[in-house]
């Protein structure tokens, strides 16, 4: 599965992981576009320990700011922990670990491992790890490597990702209607993935549009255009975007 190098050499070389059952890391990294369809039917995949890691590094991931910030109440450490899970954010991380040398998958781009499996194919591995090694060893590995080794926790506290609830606090103390249209959504073939369109409207005219593989992050996407537009506009008075909204709607 890696190229000049064991399976094995790679999980305890790059990953630091020495697996017990290696087969569960094996399945890891089969990612659901190149899945095994065994003789009695059943589709073999990464998607069942996707699910299980996710779930685990959100426990993890909780646990740990708790204790990094004492002091700070819940808003904070949900969004702190909505930052550090989000999906392009695991896809950074699994990145800077290497992931991409050893996922198997029909997505011939890099560039499409890289953004949209990699994070994926943490999760997956995280969920092995767990079946395999139990939970105190899979909260150790989390925390020492990921979480320690990747991950500026006090870079990430400034760092603004919700741009969504950013617009809908602007809307509201502008008086100005904000609304969300999906103008499309489909499964990408080539890698067996969803992907959406949504257009952010204001005053019901469309200013921005965003795409990704989920209806919220696509909403986050065309949130955070909608906010660039302002920011970089020359005179952002509201009377000044209420004129412009009107003259959208007369073309």
């Amino acid at each position: 599965m890696v190229k000049d190098k064991g399976f094995c050499s790679f999980l305890k070389k790059q990953l630091r992981i020495d697996p017990n059952n290696v087969q569960l890391y094996e399945l890891a990294f089969l990612h659901r576009s190149a899945s095994v369809i065994l003789p009695d039917g059943t589709v073999v995949n990464n998607e069942r320990l996707e699910y299980l890691g996710d779930a685990i590094i959100d426990a993890v991931v909780a646990d740990f700011l708790f204790r990094k910030f004492p002091h700070e109440r819940e808003g904070f450490l949900t969004r702190m922990r909505s930052k550090i899970v989000n999906r392009a954010h695991l896809d950074a991380i699994a990145n800077k670990m290497g992931l991409v040398e050893a996922v198997k998958s029909y997505a011939t781009n890099t560039e499409t491992l890289k953004k949209r499996i990699c994070g994926e194919v943490l999760e997956a591995l995280i969920g092995a790890m767990y079946l395999d090694k139990g939970f105190e060893k899979t909260n150790h590995f989390i925390t020492d490597q990921v979480l320690k080794k990747h991950i500026d926790t006090e870079q990430l506290a400034h760092t603004e990702t919700d741009f969504k609830s950013r617009l809908f606090e602007w809307g509201q103390r502008h008086k100005l209607q904000i609304e969300f249209e999906t103008i499309e959504a489909h499964r990408e073939p080539h890698n067996n993935s969803s992907k959406f369109s949504v257009q952010v409207t204001i005053s019901k005219v469309p200013i921005a549009k965003g795409t990704g593989r989920s209806k919220k992050e696509a909403e986050q996407m065309a949130s955070q255009k909608a906010m660039t537009l302002f920011a970089t506009s020359t005179d952002f008075s509201t009377d000044a975007l209420i004129q412009y909204l009107e003259r959208i709607k007369r073309r």
